[in-house]
């Protein structure tokens, strides 16, 4: 493989250091996220009118950044492709299902993982998988 604008060869080797993900109430899905990983929101971006517009929390070495977008709206799953999926795991996932629903997140119908993972749709309406560690 060969970069033309730089000349350099080899394979890339690039690391996540940020995911981004929007919701009508970026601060609340910060929240949600941050206990479901087991740590809090550390950071809050203004607006240019001083308002929350982004929260962040960091954990493992990656930023999680939940943007304030008053126009979201949430992806119609199963119908609709996700843009993006998340997948949790749990010493016991069975567990984490009840605190998980218990701090805002629901449990559609549709669940195609079987018994393999459960599907979980967070306070902004977008689906994450849970399942039992390895």
């Amino acid at each position: 493989m060969s970069d033309k604008t730089t000349g350099s060869t080899g394979p890339l080797s690039g690391k996540v250091v940020c995911h981004a993900m929007w919701a009508r109430d970026g601060r609340q899905l910060a929240d949600f996220y941050a206990t479901a990983l087991g740590t809090t929101v550390t950071e809050t971006y203004p607006a240019e009118n001083g308002e929350g517009a982004a929260s962040a929390f960091h954990t493992n070495g990656v930023m999680y950044l939940f943007y304030t977008s008053p126009a979201y709206q949430a992806p119609n799953w199963p119908e609709e492709d996700l843009p993006f999926h998340m997948d949790l795991t749990f010493p016991d996932a069975a567990a984490a299902e009840k605190q998980l629903l218990g701090l805002g997140a629901t449990k559609p119908a549709h669940q195609p993982g079987g018994t393999h993972w459960t599907v979980l749709l967070d306070p902004a309406g977008q689906p994450f998988c849970i399942h039992n560690a390895h």
